[in-house]
């Protein structure tokens, strides 16, 4: 196909599109959860989805060389791993 012959496919890009599916799969979660339980809930694989997708885009991120992505993962990481701990804290 013409549209994939414009981007490079190597282990970088293979390493940012898994830390997207991450995210992606944290959302899917949520809503199936939600549906299930007939109210919006947010379970603790949503958090940990993200901390994993966070990490690998940071090293994404760095591997490009990419300021904004770099900037963006560490953010999302400190917020991902405090809700998850408050996540945990309010389960005990």
């Amino acid at each position: 196909m013409e549209i994939f012959e414009k981007y490079q496919l190597d282990f970088w890009t293979l390493l940012g599109l898994t830390g997207q599916g991450f995210f992606f799969l944290r959302m899917i979660i949520q809503w199936w959860q939600s549906e299930k339980e007939k109210r919006t809930v947010v379970p603790l694989s949503f958090w940990w989805l993200g901390l994993v997708g966070a990490a690998i885009l940071f090293i994404y991120a760095i591997a490009r060389k990419d300021i904004v992505f770099i900037l963006t993962a560490i953010i999302q990481s400190f917020l991902y791993s405090r809700n998850l701990v408050i996540a945990i804290r309010s389960q005990s």
